[in-house]
């Protein structure tokens, strides 16, 4: 077996691995990484592969938080693997094994923590991901079948039917190609959710820019009367699967209007239209924890899934300032 750094990988085979497996997603592709090196003074992007006997069996695709602050850097810089490495299907735990200290080893002086967010099942894998120094941790997903309309249309929720048939009747419009000038009214409500109810750092303007820009990104918004009320964002795995990465809505506003409701059912028919088997919601939170989003989430449709999260904590200290620190931000008013 042999580690190989980003630019040993042969992308062609990275390419066809990550469309081939079944823990391929886009997040773990070529152009994930190309997107994430875009953008240098937000992200350090990592792709770190494993060939064997001359075959790429294993790509792991992430990238570590950049700060401008160089004290906030040092507090809170951590690696994000999103998705879930990719591995071929036959990938033994040696293998995984191997991988994954490599990723260790790599990261371990950059992040305080790497996290791989998983999108598919890697139980088979979950020892070989403990003695690389991965512990395992509980968190859901919804996985939405888009395999054609009729299916989407079968499988929502009577309420979401409700609040998608009376938003559209009272003037709400879906727009499938928004300017730039759209996207940055988008922005200004996700900014708003994110400082008043989620309370985590969201991305800056320029990545939403940086993304409606690629091949992949989709930007469905919902508007009324000419103004932007909500949307979804989204990456497309070209037949395999849309991903929703952000959605947001100004909910609550009319009493007949469902932004957000309409945001989601928009990208779940989008990706049935776009032949796109798969609508992923990219996470629903812990299990034991009540999460009105999860709630929010579960009547589209979807199968609840726990794929849970790897997670190596590199600085245990800095790490639990940080959980610490979150935990308070939250709090606040």
């Amino acid at each position: 077996m042999r580690v190989l750094s980003i630019n040993d990988i042969n992308r062609a085979e990275w390419s066809a691995l990550v469309k081939a497996s079944a823990t391929g997603t886009w997040f773990q592709s070529p152009e994930a990484y190309d997107f994430y090196a875009s953008m240098p003074g937000l992200f350090k992007p990592f792709a770190i592969g494993l060939e064997n006997e001359g075959k790429l069996s294993a790509v792991c695709v992430g990238y570590i938080t950049v700060e401008k602050s160089a004290l906030k850097q040092a507090m809170t810089r951590r690696a994000i693997i999103v998705g879930g490495p990719c591995l071929a299907d036959d990938c033994s735990n040696e293998e995984v094994e191997a991988l994954m200290k490599a990723v260790r080893k790599e990261l371990k002086s950059e992040a305080i923590y790497v996290e791989c967010r998983n999108f598919n099942d890697y139980s088979r894998w979950k020892d070989a991901f403990a003695s690389a120094g991965f512990d395992y941790v509980p968190h859901l997903n919804f996985h939405v079948n888009t395999s054609s309309v009729e299916t989407v249309e079968a499988n929502l929720g009577k309420s979401r039917k409700r609040d998608i048939r009376t938003s559209l009747r009272d003037g709400a419009t879906i727009i499938e190609k928004p300017t730039l000038e759209q996207v940055r009214e988008y922005y200004t409500i996700l900014e708003h959710l994110y400082k008043t109810r989620v309370k985590t750092p969201l991305f800056p303007l320029s990545f939403f820019e940086k993304l409606w820009q690629h091949k992949d990104g989709r930007f469905i918004l919902v508007a009324l009367n000419n103004e932007i009320i909500g949307g979804t964002v989204c990456v497309e795995q070209e037949g395999k699967c849309l991903y929703e990465w952000f959605a947001c809505g100004r909910d609550g506003e009319w009493k007949a209007i469902f932004p957000s409701t309409l945001a989601t059912y928009s990208g779940i028919r989008y990706a049935a239209e776009h032949n796109c088997p798969r609508f992923d919601m990219m996470g629903a939170g812990k299990p034991d924890e009540a999460y009105g989003v999860r709630d929010f989430k579960a009547k589209f449709g979807g199968t609840e899934v726990e794929h849970g999260r790897f997670l190596c904590i590199t600085k245990p200290l800095l790490y639990k300032i940080g959980v610490l620190g979150v935990k308070i931000l939250k709090k606040l008013k």
